[in-house]
């Protein structure tokens, strides 16, 4: 998916040239000619180690135009998930990291505890990976039962996995020598690149949309930004370290928090009849069918387009979503901005002047995935 072009005095790079677009599928124009329902597993597929944290995007940016009120309960299912999707994208990033520059066994130990993530996926939404389960004004279904006592019952648990992820890499020689120093960058040049995450914060600025611009429920659960200092990769393997940590805080306060009451909006404009009313009324099967088949219609922006752009902390940095909308039942524009595109701009810098076994190491802390990078 990703070429590289170096420029080499013997081991030494002197220039890296990124070769992206090798995986285009054109997403944005496919999401521009479904509707506002079928394009959202689209994000779902985009960056495919955080399925849900996108997915949440999108909903917040056709909430927006829509005009929708979330519940409170669906809020809480949001933000639990949305961290448990954090953890799941750090435990890859950090595992096969730590493969590439040759420690095995926290892969072993990380694709466990996923394997138990992946099946909370399949619970509440019935897939392992590709759940579209969030949806514009909620989400598609509560929580089944069970489900949240197991999900508390994994943060007990992994806080153990963790130490012992730690314990085997954290004060390792062998790692401190392949990470500390390797892939410095500078607060000043991360934003000249528009970094964002775990990139960002690795370099010492104290910047997390979940607090400088909190959404949902945020706003209300207490919990740290991890900042580093450095700027290089061992830096930014300790922000994802402690940021794992943070989530299974940011997840056992919303369990204890999470209110009763309705997971969609009650909406007819903007959400599906419930099963139960289609048994006994004809007008709510009529409109179950019209809200599958021809998707929500915006009728505030009859005369006026709308836009919005919406912008989240996924797991990799800022992810956002600049939707157009006109009056038909389609976003008339779609432009996604996604994290990985704009930290392969500073590879060249990243790179420059270090060995090319450095670049496997530099590339794992970037932790790019190249369905978003290439759309």
């Amino acid at each position: 998916m990703l070429r590289l072009v170096l420029e080499l005095d013997g081991e030494l790079i002197h220039r890296c040239d990124p070769h992206i677009g090798l995986l285009h599928r054109g997403t944005e124009k496919l999401i521009e000619h479904k509707n506002y329902l079928q394009a959202l597993p689209y994000f779902d597929r985009l960056d495919y180690v955080s399925m849900m944290a996108q997915e949440h995007a999108y909903c917040l940016s056709v909430e927006k135009i829509f005009n929708i009120t979330v519940p409170l309960r669906a809020q809480y299912i949001r933000v639990i998930f949305d961290e448990l999707t954090r953890i799941l994208n750090h435990l890859l990033a950090v595992s096969c990291h730590a493969l590439d520059v040759g420690a095995m066994s926290p892969m072993f130990w990380a694709f466990e505890e996923r394997e138990k993530l992946l099946e909370f996926y399949e619970r509440v939404s019935g897939a392992r990976m590709h759940a579209a389960y969030y949806r514009p004004g909620g989400v598609n279904e509560d929580l089944p039962i069970g489900l949240l006592n197991d999900i508390y019952l994994f943060t007990v648990s992994f806080k153990h996995r963790l130490n012992e992820v730690e314990e085997m890499l954290t004060s390792n020689r062998i790692w401190k020598q392949r990470l500390i120093g390797v892939g410095v960058i500078d607060a000043e040049m991360t934003k000249q690149y528009a970094f964002s995450g775990v990139l960002l914060r690795g370099s010492g600025i104290n910047w997390d949309l979940r607090k400088n611009y909190p959404y949902e429920i945020y706003s209300d659960i207490h919990f740290n930004t991890i900042v580093g200092h450095n700027g290089d990769c061992y830096e930014r393997y300790l922000c994802r370290m402690g940021e794992m940590r943070e989530s299974l805080s940011i997840i056992t306060q919303c369990i204890n928090k999470l209110p009763t009451g309705p997971v969609k909006t009650n909406s007819k404009k903007s959400t599906n009849s419930s099963r139960s009313n289609m048994k006994y009324y004809m007008e709510d099967l009529i409109h179950h069918y019209k809200y599958y088949t021809s998707g929500m219609l915006n009728t505030s922006t009859s005369k006026n387009i709308e836009e919005n752009y919406t912008v989240i902390e996924t797991p990799k940095g800022e992810f956002g979503v600049y939707l157009v909308a006109d009056s038909t039942n389609k976003p008339y524009r779609c432009k996604i901005r996604s994290t990985g595109f704009m930290h392969l701009q500073g590879l060249d810098q990243m790179t420059k002047s270090h060995f090319i076994a450095d670049v496997v190491t530099i590339i794992g802390t970037q932790d790019i995935v190249f369905g978003e990078v290439d759309r």
